[in-house]
């Protein structure tokens, strides 16, 4: 089925924004800080894959859930779309992760 694993990023993404959203973590909290984040994040993994690409070390698969659309050889349009997805995922992992320590050390000066 093309496009399934877009489909699911997207479904996925949407679920992480959920808890975002909940917790007020990144992209609620602080928008444009999120934003520069994920864009810098994402950037700096497309050359990752731009130098894996170019030396060999990365290819792309034959698989039927992706779209069949690519950015540049070896580079499926849905590369980008998980990069974003990773550093997204990552920050709100990091905020909830720094919250739940704060909420930890507080209760403990409490008592």
């Amino acid at each position: 089925m093309p496009g399934a694993y877009l489909l699911a990023l997207l479904v996925s993404a949407a679920g992480v924004a959920a808890l975002d959203a909940r917790g007020r973590l990144v992209l609620w909290r602080r928008p444009r800080r999120a934003a520069v984040a994920i864009l810098i994040g994402t950037a700096f993994f497309l050359i990752w894959d731009a130098v894996g690409i170019a030396t060999g070390v990365f290819v792309k698969g034959g698989s039927p859930l992706l779209l069949g659309i690519d950015l540049a050889p070896h580079l499926p349009l849905e590369e980008p779309v998980f990069l974003a997805f990773l550093c997204y995922l990552a920050l709100v992992v990091h905020a909830a992760a720094l919250r739940r320590l704060h909420t930890r050390a507080t209760r403990g000066r409490r008592a």
